[in-house]
C-alpha cells in the first residue's frame, strides 16, 4: 500500500519551510495517530496541539499577508470553516444570533493510499484500467470559535498576527484542542470510477473534537512561539 502526506506535496512550500516541517514533525504526534489513539483508548480532557494544514500564503484557502513597510499581517480567514456534516447541524438555529453550522474546523493533515487497480468496461468495448484511491483529511472541529472574537458577518474575521517582515517567510500555525466527547467523528464519501475519470475515489473526513484552547503563530526553523491568541482575543503581535 503507498500512502503519501498530502502536506508534503504542497508546490508553494519553500525549500526551508519544507525542511523546518520534516523536524519538527518527527517530534510531533500527528492527528492520525490521534485518531487511532481515541479508538482505543478515549482520552477526554486531554491536550493536542498540531500544526495546520494550511496553503502557503495568498491562496485562496490559506493565510493572507499583507505587508505594510517593515510589519507584516498573516491572516487565516474562519467565515467558511464550518463543518457541514449532519452532526453539525442546528435546524432551528435563528440566523440573526447563530449559526446554522455549530462546528467550525481547521485542517491539520491529508493523507493519500493507493489501493491498487483493476480492469473494467465502463464504456462498452473499451475496457480500462482503474485505480483506487483513499484518502483521508485530518480536523480540529470545535464549537467555541466565538469565545475568541464576537460573530459577525465579514470574510475576513479569523485568527491574526502582526509580524516582523524578515519572519513572514517562515512563520506556522498551530492549534491547541482540549478534546471532549465524542473525541473523534468521521464521514465517508465514494466515487466510483467512470470512462471520464477511471478512478475509484473514497473520502474520508476525520475529525477530532473539542473546544479550541488557542492559536500559536511560530517559527518553522526551530519550533520557537512567536505570539500567541488565547480566548478573548483574535489577534496577536509579534515584538
Amino acid at each position: 500500500m503507498f500512502r503519501i502526506d498530502l502536506y508534503f506535496l504542497r508546490k508553494t512550500f519553500t525549500a526551508a519551510s519544507a525542511a523546518a516541517f520534516f523536524s519538527l514533525n518527527a517530534l510531533a504526534d500527528t492527528a492520525e495517530t490521534w485518531f487511532r489513539q481515541l479508538q482505543d483508548q478515549p482520552l477526554a480532557g486531554s491536550r493536542i496541539t498540531l500544526r495546520l494544514d494550511i496553503a502557503a500564503p495568498g491562496s485562496a484557502n490559506g493565510l493572507s499577508v499583507s505587508q505594510e513597510g517593515d510589519r507584516v499581517t498573516m491572516r487565516y480567514p474562519m467565515m467558511f470553516n464550518q463543518i457541514a456534516e449532519g452532526w453539525s447541524w442546528r435546524p432551528g438555529a435563528d440566523p440573526e444570533l447563530e449559526d446554522y453550522y455549530r462546528y467550525k474546523f481547521l485542517p491539520v493533515q491529508s493523507v493519500i493510499e493507493a489501493r491498487g487497480e483493476y480492469s473494467a468496461e465502463d464504456k462498452i468495448g473499451e475496457v480500462q484500467t482503474m485505480k483506487v484511491l483513499w484518502r483521508y483529511d485530518y480536523f480540529l472541529a470545535f464549537d467555541n470559535l466565538y469565545d475568541f472574537y464576537p460573530r459577525k458577518d465579514d470574510d475576513d474575521a479569523g485568527f491574526s498576527a502582526s509580524v516582523p517582515a524578515e519572519l513572514a517567510a517562515h512563520t506556522g500555525v498551530r492549534a491547541t484542542l482540549r478534546l471532549s466527547m465524542p473525541l473523534t467523528q468521521e464521514s465517508t464519501t465514494f466515487w466510483k470510477a467512470t470512462h471520464a475519470n477511471p478512478v475509484d475515489f473514497t473520502l474520508k473526513k476525520r475529525y477530532l473534537t473539542g473546544d479550541l484552547e488557542s492559536v500559536t503563530f511560530f517559527d518553522l526553523a526551530n519550533g520557537k512561539t512567536l505570539c500567541d491568541i488565547p480566548r478573548g482575543r483574535a489577534h496577536c503581535s509579534v515584538p
